[in-house]
């Protein structure tokens, strides 16, 4: 999950890997709590990775704290199948 806007939650949601930069000024990390805390109650496997002094767009990650980003979330789904 790398947006805010989906806020249907349901008991057969898919596991579910979470990025936003700590910089973020548009969706920020305090816009995901709620959710991820809702797919966690619902028994959703969740990985949450909040990177510091990262904007808005991740990207690839390269050159900021958030390298890597791609390569942890592929490992995620792929433990999760």
């Amino acid at each position: 999950m790398a947006y805010t806007a989906h806020y249907d939650h349901s008991e057969s949601e898919s596991p579910t890997f979470a990025v936003v930069g700590s910089d973020d000024r548009i969706a920020s990390p305090s816009s995901r709590e709620s959710r991820i805390a809702e797919l966690k109650r619902l028994g959703t496997r969740v990985e949450y990775r909040e990177y510091a002094s990262v904007g808005h767009g991740l990207g690839t990650g390269m050159g900021t704290t958030a390298e890597g980003w791609i390569i942890n979330a592929t490992m995620f789904w792929k433990r999760s199948r």
